[in-house]
């Protein structure tokens, strides 16, 4: 099979001719229709990732994928060859404590495409674990929907609703528009937001976010200026309901603390590259009873309610598609990245 691969962190990502990869006996081999270019992807791709470097180069990204099932393993009963799917890209076990308490998203054994194993930059996916993990794509979303929503919009899904307890008529600030902000701007509005505040040092991507529903922008010059527009905006003119942070920078995840309303809620679901320490006010995180929740990925059993959400109009994923390219392009596009 064709398949992008990088043989060194920071170096060419070539398209080669690789061996269509194994599937374990719970497992389903999947021809890949769409994949999506993430910046997880990048991170993987530069060495900052310890899944990738513990798995070791040469190696294939991608993780956020739709396909149709053409093998599956003595073990599946759920899924059959020619099943229109998608998956997660937090793949758990189903069995550790974890997942029998419904926190499969920090399952014990999780397993990740593009990180722990070879990912979709392929024709073709190996996808262990598919009965727990793998749903069955409704027949009016497209691979292109689905795709687009395998990382970014479950988890910006999981980062609104679920740990930040989002609710209509609430006000939210998402502060750093790539796809999980802009993601977590579709997802508010589609719930009937009051107000829906994205914050960006982009003039380009807050115009995006207007576009898919931002009701307010704020163009980030100055941090203090940022929480003070915030603030105004907030039900109270003390801050949002609940503040997002999608873009993992020790000043996003501070502006985002710094713009939260007595007993509301932040969300830190941007991933921070290394080991960085924000400079958090703990006083104001008590005395004003700030809650502070932490978001990764998405739960295969919650992605039922997004396709359905998708299938009855109310999110549209594509929308996020700025480009389709070949796989040569693609991976063109993730060394891109190091532009911006």
């Amino acid at each position: 099979m064709k398949a992008a691969i990088y043989r060194d962190f920071g170096g060419q990502i070539c398209v080669e001719d690789v061996p269509i990869p194994q599937i374990a006996s719970d497992g389903i081999l999947v021809q890949v229709k769409a994949t999506g270019v993430c910046r997880s992807d990048w991170h993987g791709w530069k060495g900052h990732d310890g899944d990738v470097r513990h798995h070791g180069l040469p190696f294939c990204p991608g993780h956020e994928l739709s396909g149709i099932v053409v093998k599956s393993g003595p073990n599946v009963s759920n899924l059959l060859v020619g099943d229109r799917v998608v998956a997660p890209f937090i793949l758990s076990c189903g069995s550790c404590h974890y997942c029998d308490n419904h926190r499969s998203t920090v399952c014990l054994k999780q397993e990740q495409p593009g990180f722990t194993f070879w990912g979709s930059f392929a024709e073709y996916v190996s996808i262990p674990r598919a009965d727990w993990n793998v749903k069955k794509l409704p027949n009016n979303v497209s691979f292109i929907q689905a795709a687009a929503l395998g990382c970014r919009f479950t988890t910006a899904y999981r980062a609104v609703l679920q740990q930040g307890r989002f609710q209509a008529g609430e006000t939210i600030a998402v502060f750093g528009c790539g796809g999980v902000g802009l993601s977590c701007v579709m997802i508010a509005a589609a719930k009937k937001a009051h107000r829906i505040i994205a914050v960006d040092v982009s003039k380009r991507a807050l115009e995006k976010a207007k576009d898919l529903g931002a009701t307010h922008v704020i163009l980030c010059n100055d941090n203090t200026q940022v929480r003070n527009e915030v603030k105004e905006l907030g039900p109270v003119g003390d801050g949002a309901d609940v503040c997002i942070d999608a873009a993992g920078f020790p000043s996003s995840c501070e502006n985002a603390v710094h713009s939260t309303r007595r007993a509301g809620r932040m969300v830190q679901v941007g991933l921070p590259i290394g080991d960085v320490s924000p400079n958090i006010p703990m006083g104001l995180v008590a005395g004003w009873e700030i809650e502070i929740l932490g978001s990764h990925g998405f739960a295969a059993d919650n992605l039922c309610s997004l396709l359905e959400m998708i299938s009855n109009g109310s999110l549209n994923p594509g929308n996020l598609v700025e480009k389709q390219v070949s796989l040569a392009e693609g991976a063109q596009s993730l060394i891109d990245m190091d532009h911006g």
